[in-house]
């Protein structure tokens, strides 16, 4: 099954944030040294001993599952739990962005981009910060895959323009957007057209709608100026607030569907970032991207190393997977297109 054979980009939003928790927090200084991947220093003055620990952490921490590891590990929450509580959360101090009144385009006042990864939007003035400020970071990839992802957060009112804008400057060929406009509380503005709608400089229109049990796929055409692209939207509903889902194989379908799309718009040498969309952009995008990564290192390498993934996950945008049972979902996921592929290859 050829699910995922090449680097690409993804935008995410999602689920609402937890209780603020600095980078510090809970970190072992037993460190394995089973890293998956090349991973580039975080850019982030250390303060504290404790947050030296945590970055030491992030950049180094890991524990490789062979197929029949994983098959046993998620009948072992506790453990799972255990380990995921040792992760640093990374979050940021809102003091280090230097961008005046960047507050008004945040969702969650503790759920703020990482300086070394965030996205930032190009603007006519340099000195007008706020324009080129989006909550939203680059996440890497399979094997330190250099800007695969965009993690961000469900645009507001006053953010729709931008993360049009975004969607155009990173030439995304695919948003999955991972929540509902409204769950107990909003989560996300309605920020498509019904048929056609302008966001600042970028005109959208919606070619077609296909409706799934699970999700619905818009084909939309972006214009802006002479140019015109066409993308994909993925609107995956089958989440429930604040827990994860009964089962984990409409995801892995939803992310069959996706990278065969991200393949059909990509030229064999250039990947550009899919975009995933949530609430925080965080939990459900943490969820989705290492669900993503630990399938194409299971179908390459036949093992995968779930902590490693988060760990990376994490240093790009903090909070990644955001709780225990979301840690354990990634695993069950993963433990079921294990089964699929060692199903279709007889082991």
């Amino acid at each position: 099954m050829d699910l995922l054979p090449s680097p690409f980009h993804y935008m995410l939003l999602i689920s609402p944030p937890p209780s603020l928790c600095r980078r510090g927090s809970n970190v072992s200084l037993v460190l394995d040294m089973s890293a998956l991947g090349s991973v580039e220093p975080l850019s982030v003055a250390v303060v504290t001993p404790r947050e030296a620990a945590a970055r030491e952490y992030l950049l180094s921490a890991g524990r490789v599952l062979t197929r029949q590891q994983l098959r046993d590990i998620i009948n072992n929450t506790h453990k799972l739990h255990a380990e995921f509580a040792e992760i640093p959360m990374n979050f940021i101090d809102p003091k280090e962005l230097d961008i005046p009144n960047h507050g008004t385009k945040n969702r969650y006042k503790t759920i703020l981009p990482n300086p070394h990864s965030r996205v930032i939007l190009k603007s006519k003035s340099c000195n007008d910060l706020l324009s080129s400020y989006i909550n939203a970071n680059y996440v890497r990839g399979y094997l330190g895959d250099d800007k695969a992802y965009i993690a961000t957060q469900g645009p507001m009112v006053n953010t729709v323009n931008d993360f049009w804008q975004m969607a155009w400057q990173e030439e995304s060929p695919v948003i999955v957007m991972i929540t509902k406009l409204k769950e107990k509380n909003e989560k996300c503005v309605l920020y498509w057209p019904e048929k056609r709608g302008i966001y600042g400089k970028v005109e959208v229109l919606v070619n077609s709608i296909r409706e799934c049990e699970h999700y619905t796929t818009r084909s939309l055409t972006l214009k802006c100026g002479n140019q015109t692209r066409m993308l994909q939207h993925y609107w995956y509903t089958s989440w429930p607030d604040h827990k994860t889902p009964d089962s984990a194989m409409p995801l892995l379908q939803l992310m069959t569907d996706v990278e065969t799309d991200r393949r059909s718009a990509a030229s064999m040498e250039l990947y550009y970032p899919l975009s995933f969309v949530c609430s925080a952009g965080i939990g459900r995008t943490g969820c989705f991207i290492a669900t993503t990564i630990g399938c194409r290192q299971l179908q390459l390498e036949g093992v995968v190393d779930v902590l490693s993934i988060t760990c990376q996950l994490r240093a790009d945008r903090g909070g990644m997977i955001q709780t225990g049972e979301q840690y354990e979902f990634v695993h069950h996921a993963l433990s079921l297109y294990e089964a699929r592929l060692s199903a279709e290859t007889g082991q």
